[in-house]
């Protein structure tokens, strides 16, 4: 298994020039950089892929996104994320940043990126991903409803859907 570093910053979002490695518990006052992708097509949907069963929350869907490697930009480690779990190729200025966040231990950047890709050009991760599927905003209310997303990415799209609407 290969070891990830992550930039450590303090909550004010300042980098501290430490660094962290992946897995292991943060410091009280310490944080990493989590970035998120809504991918919308022009046409009112949004790609989410599925968890594999190998991960926490398996077979749940999700938005694309990932932890910031030490070194890495939110907008580089985005379009790294995206790249590597779906095959899309964007450039980190493409990201459109619609929120941010931080919880206990990190801090989040949310994007939309406008790409009509069909699905049958989605290249997925294994071991991260096993499905994908564009869905209308009812469908990913549904989805919710039912259980299908997990309630941390359920809670992101409830929060971000009026900004998301708005890129239809």
């Amino acid at each position: 298994m290969i070891m990830e570093y992550m930039d450590v910053y303090d909550k004010d979002r300042q980098l501290t020039g430490k660094i962290h490695r992946r897995g292991t518990p943060w410091r009280r006052g310490e944080y990493g950089l989590v970035v998120c992708v809504w991918v919308y097509d022009g046409h009112g949907r949004l790609l989410l892929t599925r968890r594999a069963p190998e991960k926490s929350f398996s077979g749940t869907w999700e938005n694309s996104g990932g932890a910031a490697q030490a070194g890495e930009t939110s907008r580089q480690a985005m379009a790294r994320e995206l790249l590597e779990e779906t095959g899309i190729r964007a450039e980190p200025e493409e990201f459109e940043l619609i929120a941010t966040d931080r919880d206990r231990t990190c801090h989040y950047d949310f994007y939309c990126l406008k790409r009509d890709v069909p699905v049958e050009e989605v290249v997925l991760q294994p071991g991260e991903t096993d499905g994908v599927r564009w869905a209308t905003f009812p469908q990913v209310h549904e989805l919710i409803g039912e259980g299908k997303i997990c309630k941390i990415i359920a809670d992101q799209f409830q929060k971000q859907e009026p900004i998301l609407l708005t890129k239809k």
